[in-house]
């Protein structure tokens, strides 16, 4: 079982409860950090500030971990819905030694947004080659 820092004493008391349960699911997945971040799309600095209260985490990473963990998602997204309404949104909570700021998107985001703009760049060059065949006269020979 991993030894937790105590929480910082900032986070509201939805949040802090949110936390500990994630704390505990953590635990009994017996994943560490660096396991659980490749199993879900959420890097290990990413699950370090979640589960230290340094960020809230998202919805999909509390999904995510109640996967890994076999859990009901109900009764924790619930927990997250609480959490959600009182979490001090905005710049990221002190706990304890400093982190990385930046928040990393998930592994899958970078490729979605690199496919996106594939899609939009074919798309452009496949009207623009239709209108140039459609103006350009037909020789008639």
């Amino acid at each position: 079982m991993t030894r937790w820092r105590p929480l910082p004493d900032v986070l509201p008391r939805e949040a802090l409860h949110l936390v500990e349960q994630l704390r505990a699911l953590k635990d009994r997945t017996g994943l560490s950090l660096a396991e659980l971040a490749r199993r879900t799309a959420y890097s290990k600095s990413s699950w370090q500030r979640y589960l230290s209260g340094a960020k809230q985490p998202p919805r999909g990473a509390v999904q995510a971990l109640c996967r890994m963990a076999g859990a009901e998602q109900v009764r924790l997204l619930a927990l997250w819905d609480l959490a959600d309404q009182t979490w001090p949104h905005g710049a990221a909570v002190a706990a304890g030694p400093a982190e990385p700021e930046a928040d990393e998107a998930p592994a899958g985001a970078a490729y979605r947004r690199w496919r996106a703009a594939a899609l939009v760049s074919f798309g452009v060059i496949v009207v623009l080659l239709a209108g140039l065949l459609w103006v350009l006269p037909v020789g008639n020979g």
